[in-house]
């Protein structure tokens, strides 16, 4: 599958994130030539363990995430950060895990956008909010170049047109600019070739880093 980069937007120091920063980011990605093509979503949950006995807590990871990708409704994606770990599971695992209880969701974010086509590129800007509010709470924005499935092949591409896109944003003068935590995809056991695994992988590295940004913890 396409090479896909996630960005979050860093605030400037001293502002927030807010919904005016959000349409101006989206009008330049329509001066950018970006051609609307419909919404995404991803659903990112943290669960940490439900133990009655806490003695029992070294033997269950601390938290882990568990992320859903409107593209692949069928599949649910578990993170262990701490332990580097990435599993694809079917999403009938949301009912195991709701029956056994030994994990709790303890925050539940809604990450929801529109999507872009800009030639050999998707843009999709995407707005986090937590489950059941309207709040902003940060804004991520995924790019992805369609023809190469290669982390390594696509890299240079994807460098440059980050570029350019910066570029066209520095015209607004918004008070922040957007970065990209860059995991090790190795650590996780995943190969050169992209998958939806790499995705989630990018989601757990991004969300720290966003909410780092806008002085919240998740």
């Amino acid at each position: 599958m396409p090479v896909r980069w996630i960005l979050h937007w860093q605030p400037s120091q001293g502002t927030t994130v807010n919904s005016h920063i959000l349409n101006e980011i989206s009008q330049c990605v329509e001066n950018f030539n970006g051609v609307k093509d419909g919404r995404c979503k991803t659903t990112i949950t943290f669960y940490k363990p439900n133990l009655k006995d806490q003695s029992m807590s070294a033997q269950f990871p601390r938290d882990f995430l568990g992320i859903s990708l409107m593209e692949q409704p069928n599949k649910y994606y578990l993170i262990i950060r701490d332990n580097k770990l990435v599993a694809e599971a079917d999403s009938s695992i949301l009912t195991i895990m709701e029956k056994l209880q030994s994990y709790k969701s303890k925050v539940a974010l809604n990450c929801e956008g529109l999507q872009y086509n800009l030639g050999d590129f998707q843009m999709r800007l995407i707005k986090v909010v937590p489950n059941q509010a309207e709040s902003l709470r940060g804004i991520l924005m995924e790019i992805e170049y369609l023809p190469i499935s290669s982390l390594e092949n696509a890299k240079p591409i994807m460098e440059e047109f980050i570029e350019i896109w910066r570029e066209v944003l520095s015209k607004k003068s918004l008070p922040g600019q957007f970065m990209r935590a860059e995991p090790i995809f190795a650590d996780y056991g995943l190969s050169d070739n992209y998958s939806l695994q790499h995705t989630a992988v990018q989601y757990a590295a991004a969300l720290p880093q966003l909410f780092a940004s806008v002085q919240l913890r998740s």
